[in-house]
């Protein structure tokens, strides 16, 4: 019997998008279970499985992982199911290097500022800080033009084939641009802007859009 799959995750947060729809792509059904790491509420036996109580955290039966990338690995290795790693040193460099920008340099401009605060916070009948997100897209451009580079390169982001990369940049571009200045600053990148009108109509892009607050 095939050992259950279980993903500890907060649901509009983008790395628990980035693991279901890891999952998706490797057809491996799973179990959500909602976790609010910014609740005070956060159970104990929550925090003994990921010590810094933060999401996901993936449970395939007696093993237990935390943080995305490493899960995102583990779940192409462990299953069936198309490869999502390429196998050439190249394109897998590539891989490993639009994860690393995107964590190191594009969540906290492209997510918490400018979708923070022109689409979540006005949704939560709070006001946008303005300075915020004219920080964020300026740290945002830097970020964009490199994905561009690499999406012009064809390595990765090809709008062929999917690969971990994909999984982890789709959901973070998926938020920066329900803000109207996200939109445009995409745009301006055609070969990023090309792949993702390829990757926002893949189905477990899709099938993994979160229910935002209203």
């Amino acid at each position: 019997m095939t050992a259950s799959v279980i993903v500890h995750g907060y649901h509009i947060s983008v790395y628990n998008r980035i693991v279901q729809m890891t999952l998706r792509q490797k057809g491996v059904a799973y179990t959500s279970v909602e976790i609010n790491p910014f609740s005070d509420a956060v159970p104990d036996s929550y925090r003994e499985m990921h010590p810094f109580g933060r999401v996901p955290v993936l449970v395939h039966g007696e093993f237990q992982i935390y943080e995305t990338a490493a899960i995102a690995r583990y779940i192409d290795q462990a299953f069936d199911g198309p490869p999502l790693v390429p196998q050439e040193a190249r394109p897998a460099a590539r891989m490993a290097q639009v994860i690393s920008i995107v964590d190191n340099y594009g969540y906290w401009p492209m997510v918490r500022q400018v979708c923070s605060h022109r689409v979540f916070r006005p949704l939560q009948g709070q006001p946008a800080d303005e300075a915020e997100i004219a920080k964020g897209l300026k740290a945002s451009r830097t970020v964009l033009s490199a994905l561009d580079r690499i999406a012009g390169e064809g390595l990765v982001l090809d709008a062929q084939t999917i690969t971990l990369a994909d999984c982890h940049l789709a959901p973070m571009i998926g938020y920066f641009v329900q803000a109207v200045e996200g939109e445009e600053e995409l745009k301006r990148r055609q070969a990023l802007a090309d792949w993702w009108a390829w990757v926002a109509d893949q189905q477990s892009f899709k099938d993994t859009a979160p229910q935002l607050p209203s």
